[in-house]
C-alpha cells in the first residue's frame, strides 16, 4: 500500500519547546520532585514516559509542596492558577507555547480598558481556561457560529474577538466576516498559530488524493481531532487513532493510497509505527 505522508506531522515548535525545557530541567536538578499541573502535552505515550522519570501530573495546585518543581503545560495554565502555584514555595518552570504566551498578552492589552473579549474555542480545554483569565473584563467563550449568534453581543459595546490558537482557520474567518458586519467597535486579534494552518492545509490537500486518511495523536488533543474531522469532510474514510495498534486490517483491504498524518503532540515514533503498519498491507 501507497502511503502518503504529511511532511508537517508531529511536534510543533511549542511542544518540542516544552518537552526540551523539561527534559533540562530534569538534567539539571534529577533530584527535585517535579509535578505537572495537568498535562503537559496532550499525548498518553509521552505521559507515560515521564512518569517512568518521575515527573507526575496533578491537577490541584494544593497538591504543590515548598521546593517541588512545577512545570507550566504547553498549554498554559489561568494566571490566578500560576500564582498560586508560586506562593505556595515552588519552582516555576514556564513551558507554555510561545504561541499561546503571545494570545495570553494580547487578550491582556487589548481588554484593559473594558472590551469584552469574545473567544472562539472549546470551553473545556485548558489553554482556553488559560486566555479567558487574561481578559480584563468579561469574556464569553462560543464553540461554534451558533453558540456566537446565541449570545447575542451589543453593537454598541466594545468587542475583542480571538481564537484557541489551534482552532480552524477557515470557521474563524466566517466569524469574523460576520461579526465586523454587526460590531462596529470590534478588535479582532489573530491568534491561530501558523503550525495549526499549515497541518490542516496540507491534511486537506492529502485528502483530496488518497482513498483513506489515518490521523494518529492523542484523543484529548483539540488540534488532532480537527485534523480527523478535516479528512472526514474531504468525502473519504477517516480514522483517528493514538498508536498503530489500533489500525484495523479489513479497513484498508481495497484501498490503494492511504493518507498520514499526527497532531502537533504526536511522537515520530508513533507516525513511524502506523507508516510501518500500513505499508506492510
Amino acid at each position: 500500500m501507497k502511503v502518503v505522508r504529511a511532511a508537517t506531522a508531529g511536534f510543533c515548535m511549542g511542544v518540542s519547546l516544552a518537552l526540551q525545557r523539561l527534559d533540562r530541567a530534569l538534567e539539571e536538578q534529577p533530584a527535585r520532585p517535579t509535578r505537572t499541573l495537568g498535562p503537559i502535552i496532550h499525548n498518553p505515550q509521552v505521559l507515560a514516559d515521564y512518569e517512568q522519570r518521575g515527573v507526575f501530573c496533578i491537577d490541584d495546585e494544593r497538591e504543590v509542596r515548598e521546593g517541588d518543581r512545577v512545570v507550566i503545560r504547553a498549554h498554559g495554565i489561568p494566571r490566578e492558577l500560576e500564582d498560586a502555584v508560586r506562593s505556595r514555595g515552588a519552582v516555576v518552570v514556564d513551558a507554555t507555547c510561545p504561541r499561546v504566551k503571545k494570545a495570553q498578552l494580547a487578550i491582556a492589552r487589548a481588554t484593559r480598558n473594558g472590551a469584552t473579549l469574545l473567544l472562539f474555542g472549546e470551553a473545556a480545554h485548558p489553554e482556553v481556561r488559560g486566555l479567558v483569565s487574561y481578559a480584563c473584563g468579561a469574556a464569553q467563550v462560543f464553540g461554534d457560529e451558533n453558540a456566537l449568534a446565541a449570545l447575542n453581543p451589543d453593537p454598541a459595546r466594545p468587542y475583542v474577538l480571538a481564537s484557541q490558537t489551534t482552532q480552524h482557520r477557515g470557521a474563524f474567518e466566517r466569524i469574523e466576516a460576520a461579526l465586523r458586519e454587526r460590531l462596529p467597535r470590534l478588535e479582532v486579534l489573530s491568534t491561530i498559530c501558523d503550525a495549526t494552518r499549515e497541518r490542516q492545509d496540507e491534511a486537506r490537500r492529502i485528502a483530496a488524493e488518497v482513498d483513506a486518511m489515518v490521523v494518529v495523536g492523542g484523543r484529548n488533543s483539540g488540534n488532532t481531532r480537527r485534523l480527523a474531522e478535516l479528512a472526514a469532510e474531504s468525502g473519504i474514510p477517516a480514522w483517528h487513532v493514538e498508536s498503530a495498534a489500533e489500525l484495523q486490517r479489513k479497513n484498508f483491504q481495497e484501498k490503494q493510497t492511504v493518507g498520514l498524518t499526527a497532531g502537533a503532540s504526536t511522537p515520530k515514533r508513533l507516525i513511524d509505527e502506523a507508516q510501518a503498519w500500513l505499508e506492510a498491507i
